[in-house]
């Protein structure tokens, strides 16, 4: 399949580097960011979720509303819709929108998070959850008839789904991650898995290992799941002005974290997660990995999320982007810090370079 290109969903104006405390909802920003993205062919937009933040599912029905061509992931913790329910509401949301969602799945790295919303297993019940949760809506989907089903974390009976997805049995399902469980359950089940922007060299160690579990779960290469890596691009006209310009986002980064504007407090604890734990010991090891890949915005924000940058001209955001597409990413997730001109940006001046590239048969 030909490499696509994800973005990710903001509600409004407030950015990272220009917060605006406690906003609500823009409807008008909303809609104009989604329309930017379809305007300048991003593929996706993922709708983030949080245990205090909007609803994803009626975010994503407003951008299918406003959208024609782009792609809504809705991301979803299993704790938080019985998977009965998550079904009928994926495969009514993929009807409205002519067959144009996916979900990606939160098994949750955080302890702390997941308890807020009433969620106290342990990682490994988590992800053992997940499976359940998975197989369950594959088999909602697939067929109408009635089933039951009993497991240490779900039990029902003569359940049947009238809510077809568009394309009559399936819907695209994410998983992302970086630890053994998330490898494992990815790897066996999901259509596509996702990745923080890592060094080259840690990427095909990932996927690898990806790759190896699909394959100890019986999926031939033909079926493996599509590889999604994540990066927070900083681009300017030339190299140099990229960089002057991520040296003033990563100062305001940090300002706004001691002022407690950031994503994560300044005394945040070090994070549960793998993910972000392997991105920060990545980060003590130096500032720039292989063409343009920068750490320090990692540091700023306690890995708190995707925190790995791109920096420099759009040729040289193009060219990194390339070198993970040569090692099997088939879909590239870029959001910026002034996120609905960077959108608008990458839209313009990266996303063509690289398309342009693939279509004459790559370097």
């Amino acid at each position: 399949m030909p490499t696509e290109f994800i973005s990710l969903t903001f509600p409004n104006a407030s950015t990272e580097v220009s917060p605006i405390p406690n906003a609500a909802i823009d409807p008008d920003y909303l809609v104009r960011y989604a329309r930017s993205l379809d305007d300048y062919n991003f593929n996706y937009t993922l709708v983030p979720y949080d245990s205090s933040s909007y609803d994803p599912f009626t975010i994503g029905a407003t951008i299918a509303a406003a959208t024609k061509n782009l792609k809504i992931i809705i991301a979803l913790r299993p704790n938080t819709l019985y998977p009965t329910v998550a079904a009928k509401a994926l495969a009514t949301l993929d009807q409205l929108s002519r067959g144009r969602v996916v979900v990606h799945f939160i098994a949750g790295g955080s302890d702390a998070e997941q308890a807020k919303e009433g969620d106290f297993l342990s990682k490994e019940a988590r992800y053992a959850r997940l499976e359940d949760y998975i197989r369950i809506l594959r088999r909602a989907w697939l067929s109408a008839d009635p089933f039951d089903w009993a497991s240490e974390h779900y039990t029902f009976t003569q359940f049947s789904n009238r809510v077809r997805p568009a394309n009559g049995s399936s819907i695209p399902v994410s998983v992302g991650g970086s630890s053994d469980a998330a490898y494992r359950v990815g790897g066996a089940l999901a259509d596509i898995f996702g990745l923080w922007g890592e060094p080259l060299k840690e990427t095909r160690e990932q996927i690898d290992r990806v790759y190896a579990e699909a394959e100890r779960a019986g999926r031939p290469p033909t079926d493996r799941p599509r590889i999604w890596v994540t990066f927070r691009p900083i681009v300017a006209e030339t190299d140099e002005l990229a960089w002057a310009k991520a040296h003033r986002t990563l100062a305001l980064l940090k300002a706004h974290r001691a002022n407690g504007q950031g994503k994560a407090p300044p005394d945040a604890p070090a994070p549960q997660n793998v993910g972000s734990q392997r991105l920060l010991e990545i980060a003590e090891r130096g500032e720039v990995h292989d063409r343009a890949l920068w750490y320090p915005t990692v540091t700023a924000t306690n890995a708190r999320g995707a925190s790995t940058a791109l920096v420099g001209s759009p040729q040289t955001i193009a060219d990194s982007i390339l070198d993970y597409v040569d090692l099997g990413a088939e879909l590239i997730s870029i959001r910026g810090y002034d996120n609905l001109n960077d959108a608008i940006d990458y839209g313009r001046y990266v996303l063509p370079k690289v398309r342009q590239v693939l279509e004459d048969g790559g370097r």
